[in-house]
């Protein structure tokens, strides 16, 4: 074989050209015999001699006669010339002699006056080399012939345009050592963009630009190329009313991206531009492809929130003509008879892509620019459609509703009547497909716009959607209903839901049994779950009228088309399992179990969906048995393993390639572009595979110690899970289950079933948990879920306890320092982005609603230095002494209250559990107590006064010189007009506590009979229970032995005294039990040796209730 092929080599790279010209033709062969031998021949050419085969083909592209031979020979080359994992490029095994050949022959061929098509692929072959060699400056002729090329006013067009081409696609190489050329490049740019001929070079000029602008990194460097914005925008137009829109598509794709990756750049000509852009969108003899285009380009600039906030804001003009084209896109929908019928595969039918488009960029705008400018023009626009005769406009007015929802929200609250009333009519229009459009608005604004929607309107809501349920001539409809009773009753308290129940439930049983109407039995069944959810226990009364019906689904629904039927029968059954409790589910349950055993055993196809939903069935039914489900683990864990072990499926090609990732067309493929890379994912494999990492999570979290059995399959997939940045949902998942693996090895280990194990498993298991977890949390992009690893962290830590090693704490420390720098970066982006000139308040509610977020990183940060300090005591010490660089800033008066209550807590901490180790701190930070103690924030106060009351417990003679200035500022707490104020009680009580510890460990130096009284005044403690217990029990003692401050000169606070007691001893949970049998005892004291006028007088002043149950505890 390897001879036959060295033997074809030498005649095909031989002299006659005729024979490599064979080669080729062969290549192209439709036989795949003949192709498949050619390509064998080409692959040994490319292996054995790369250098011949290379100049063949380049003298090819260079002088066949033959088009279709010169496009194959520029494709060919190309693909010599691209690097990929399987196959480097060939151009470094080239002789010197070669290369500089190669170059030269393919920068000749560009001035030939070749077809567009192949002038393009010589082009991408040129680029190609040239994004190799240009980093290493190893082309240096290359850039000035594209300079000369393009420039050239003699020069033809087609070369102008290759060499722009060209130019634009190797920017990202060459933009920065350019800089010193910029105004040679915008005059050529310029020139070239009003090329007075041809349409081709100004589009060609314009993705030179475009490209450009993209790779430069100075904002000075791209502004000065922004008054090309206006001929490009011409170079645009002209191409369109050439006719020429597939160019105009390019273009309109590079400016798309323009717009995202850099709408600053188009800030001083965005009227020129947006109106242009408009225009197109609402041409409508152009190719729908185009405005959509156009479309996307107003939408994505709309959405440029972190690099351009509030901009489109600024244009209300633009935004209104933009939701004017997008609804009148939604018009474009037929009435297909396919629709009618209620069978899955027909759901979108008569929905074209206008339609489709619209949808999107309407649910896009609405949440990018926000509803005080959204609704508006709605307002203003609605009205029309809703009264137009023609179905689709009401049905486009109601799609729109329900599109723009989200992101009107908080506007569309304020004006819930108007808006619902709208969406009712729409309930008795004689068109099905309104009717259907009005309930799939109730179904989105249920849930955008709960639960206002449900408190205040459920009386007109539910009904209509009952109504709706009785349209048997309009099985979609019905479905429908059903599915947005789902919607309703999700956001729904028991108490709203229960009157409605029998009429709810009833309609849906008769749903349930619409054989054939696969939509209608589907609804009927996700609605009663979601219902039986809702309701909980109030679903009772309905079980034994349901749970027939639903049994038979799930044993009936064998056939290939009821898969979906019989998925959702298994969750309505396992959701209602779980409302109505385990007692009077077990008899079904079992049942149930024995099915999904015997499903779970046969061969479900890849595809099925019941595979997902029983991983959930199974789970819900553990939450509903407990302990009990414990026997099935065995059978439901090897699957489980085995899904949330899935590899993702993942394409890679690269982002400029024209291999479209196979199945472009398929919902379950997600493309997103990372720099020069294009990746493809199968969202299926992804879902299952997070579905699988949750319902892992829900059994350790159910079955505590009785999930240990499986602890060494469960962390081994999930904590490499911990950096799957596919899917925020896996993340999510393996991070929750992190705590929840270490509470059940050591409960299994205290209570005995952990098969002989003992503690060192634990720490083995910790000392492979928390290191995965610090690492996660330094890579993790999403600020939610490293506030969730913070969590997650601090209760491992808990459970580990002393454990933990000192390289873990090591660790565990650099990476707070870590996250608190990382913090004050984005916060610091943020007020950047502040600054910008389009700010305005809606832009600054996000960046508050993103604050919010960082707050909760750094509350979750003082918690796990809270832990470690509760943990190791003293020998936390020295880390602390590096934190304290990090801490003592989030004291300023600069940082938010949350991160000066934080700072303040993790001192707190240190006093309180290092004690005399931390008086040596006090110097730096009781200062800050003291003036934090009368903060605006309550929660920065009460953190302040706790801190005092502490430092006052432990402080001794460091504490002493700072109690006149202590009892000052608890003083200004205490009186406060507002101290008691729920807001400020928690405050209020802490500083209470507070002065009790002055009084009880700085007496001396105090006026006591002063400040006794002040304190006994403010008792009993009701806000903060923990405090509320020890300052009782401090009352206690000092009773006990008879203080004479406390109980005042002849006894005359006795009767303040037996006030507290009453009120402590009738509250709930104010006195540990401890206390509270101490109370009784003294108050059996106080009754047989207080005088009885006294005791009269004291026991006449308590409420009734009181004196009866004082009575009743006393002679008891």
């Amino acid at each position: 074989m390897a001879a036959e092929l060295e033997q074809q080599m030498a005649v095909a790279l031989g002299p006659d050209p005729a024979q490599f010209e064979t080669l080729i033709s062969a290549l192209m062969s439709s036989s795949n015999a003949d192709r498949g031998s050619a390509e064998a021949l080409f692959n040994h050419c490319r292996s054995r001699n790369p250098e011949t085969l290379t100049l063949k083909l380049a003298h090819l592209l260079h002088s066949s006669s033959r088009p279709e031979l010169k496009s194959m020979s520029a494709i060919l080359l190309r693909k010599l010339l691209t690097s990929t994992q399987s196959a480097p490029s060939v151009y470094p095994l080239l002789s010197p002699a070669g290369q500089a050949n190669l170059k030269s022959v393919l920068l000749s061929s560009l001035h030939q006056d070749s077809p567009k098509s192949i002038s393009k692929k010589l082009c991408d072959a040129i680029s190609e080399l040239g994004a190799t060699l240009l980093p290493d400056s190893a082309w240096p002729e290359l850039i000035p012939f594209l300079f000369q090329s393009a420039s050239s006013p003699d020069a033809p067009a087609r070369l102008q345009e290759s060499s722009l081409l060209i130019f634009g696609r190797l920017s990202e190489y060459i933009a920065d050592s350019l800089t010193q050329h910029l105004g040679t490049i915008h005059a050529l740019l310029l020139a070239s963009l009003t090329h007075p001929t041809s349409p081709d070079v100004r589009i060609a000029a314009l993705t030179a630009a475009v490209s450009l602008v993209q790779c430069l990194s100075s904002s000075s460097d791209r502004d000065s190329l922004q008054d090309l914005l206006p001929s490009m925008m011409r170079a645009l137009t002209d191409c369109l009313n050439s006719g020429q829109e597939a160019s105009a598509q390019e273009a309109l794709e590079l400016l798309v991206e323009l717009a995202g990756t850099e709408p600053r750049f188009l800030r001083r000509q965005i009227v020129d531009v947006v109106t242009a852009m408009l225009q197109v969108a609402e041409a409508e003899q152009l190719e729908e492809g185009t405005r959509h285009l156009a479309v996307e380009f107003v939408v994505t600039l709309a959405e440029a929130r972190e690099r351009a906030p509030g901009m489109m804001r600024k244009f209300p003009q633009f935004v209104g003509r933009l939701f004017a084209v997008l609804m009148k896109l939604l018009l474009d929908i037929d009435d297909e008879p396919a629709w009618h019928s209620a069978i899955e595969e027909d759901e979108d039918a008569g929905e074209t892509s206008n339609y489709g488009v619209a949808q999107e960029c309407l649910d896009r705008l609405a949440i990018a620019i926000g509803g005080n400018a959204v609704v508006p023009i709605a307002s203003e626009l609605l009205p029309a459609y809703l009264q137009s005769p023609d179905w689709q406009n009401h049905h486009a007015a109601l799609i729109t509703l329900a599109q723009i929802a989200e992101g009107c929200a908080k506007v569309m609250i304020k004006n819930l009547e108007q808006v619902v009333n709208m969406i009712l009519s729409g309930f008795n229009h004689p068109h099905p497909r309104v009717r259907w459009a009005a309930i799939n608005a109730i179904g989105q604004l249920s849930t955008d716009l709960g639960p206002d929607l449900q408190t205040q309107y459920h009386n007109k809501v539910l009904p209509a959607l009952a109504n709706a349920m009785d349209d048997f001539q309009n099985p979609r409809v019905q479905a429908h209903a059903a599915s947005a009773i789902l919607n309703f009753s999700e956001n729904c308290t028991p108490e709203i839901l229960t009157p409605y129940l029998d009429g709810i439930v009833s309609k849906l049983l008769v749903l349930l049994q619409q054989n054939g109407k696969q939509m209608v039995q589907e609804g009927a069944l996700t609605a009663l779950a979601s219902v039986a959810d809702s309701s909980q226990e109030q679903f009772q009364k309905y079980y034994d009228a349901v749970m027939p019906y639903l049994k038979a689904i799930l044993i009936n629904a064998t056939d290939k088309s009821n898969r979906m039927l019989r998925a959702k029968s298994m969750e309505c059954i396992s959701l209602v399992g779980m409302a109505v409790g385990k007692d009077k589910f077990r008899d079904d349950a079992k049942q149930v179990m024995e099915v999904l055993m015997s499903l779970q055993g046969s061969q479900l196809e890849n595809d099925d969906p019941i595979t997902s939903y029983m991983l959930q069935a199974w789970a819900r039914l553990c939450k509903c048995l407990g302990q009990d489900f414990l026997p099935y683990m065995s059978v439901v864990m090897p699957p489980l393993l085995q899904s949330a072990q899935l590899k993702p499926d993942v394409t890679i090609t690269s982002a400029d390639s024209d291999d479209e990732i196979d199945d472009s067309d398929d919902d379950s493929i997600e493309t997103i572009t990372l720099g020069d890379k294009r990746i493809g994912i199968r969202t299926s494999v992804l879902e299952e595979k997070a579905t699988a990492c949750n319902m892992l999570c829900c059994y350790a979290d159910e079955l505590k110690e009785g999930f240990f059995p499986w602890i060494d399959q469960v962390a081994p997939t999930l904590v490499p899970l911990l950096k799957f940045y596919f899917h925020e949902e896996v993340r999510r998942a393996a991070v929750a289950s992190m705590p929840e693996l270490l509470r059940s090895a050591k409960l299994a280990l205290e209570k005995g079933l952990a098969g002989g194990r003992d503690e060192s498993y634990l720490k083995q298991l910790s000392d492979y948990i928390i290191p995965a977890l610090v690492e996660a949390l330094h890579k993790e992009p999403e600020t939610e879920i490293a506030s969730s690893m913070l969590e997650a962290l601090n209760e491992c830590m808990q459970m580990s306890g002393t454990l933990l090693g000192e390289n873990q704490v090591r660790a565990i420390v650099d990476e707070i320092k870590n996250v608190i720098t990382a913090s004050a970066t984005r916060k610091r982006e943020r007020s950047e982005r502040a600054k910008a000139e389009d700010f305005d308040a809606d832009e600054g509610e996000l960046i508050e609603e993103e604050n919010e977020q960082e707050e909760e990183v750094f509350d979750q940060v003082g918690e796990c230095l809270g832990t470690l300090i509760k943990t190791f005591k003293n020998s936390f010490l020295p880390f602390f002494d590096e934190l304290s660089v990090y801490i003592t800033p989030m004291l300023g008066k600069d940082k938010t209250g949350e991160e000066r209550r934080i700072a303040i807590c993790i001192f707190d901490d240190v006093a309180e559990q290092c004690r005399e180790a931390a008086l040596k701190y006090y110097e730096t930070f009781v200062p800050f107590l003291l003036e934090a103690s009368n903060d605006e924030d309550a929660n920065v106060r009460q953190a302040a006064v706790y801190g005092i009351g502490v430092c006052a417990e432990f402080g001794g003679s460091v504490f002493r010189p700072l109690v006149g200035e202590a009892l000052s500022k608890l003083n200004n707490v205490i009186s406060h007009p507002e101290a008691t104020h729920s807001d400020n009680l928690m405050a209020y009580d802490n500083a209470v506590s507070a002065l009790g510890k002055i009084c009880q460990f700085h007496r001396e130096s105090i006026d006591a009979s002063q400040v006794v009284p002040v304190w006994l005044s403010c008792l009993p403690l009701k806000g903060d229970l923990i405090e509320a217990k020890v300052v009782h029990d401090q009352l206690c003692s000092m009773v006990e032995r008879s203080d004479a401050v406390v109980l005042g000169p002849n006894n005359q606070y006795l009767p303040k005294i037996v006030h507290v007691f009453a009120e402590v001893l009738c509250g709930k949970d104010m006195a540990s039990e401890q206390t509270t049998s101490r109370m009784i005892n003294l108050l059996r004291q106080i009754q047989q040796t207080v005088p009885p006028a006294l005791l009269e007088s004291t026991w006449s002043s308590l409420q009734p209730q009181q004196q009866l149950f004082l009575q009743s505890i006393l002679s008891s």
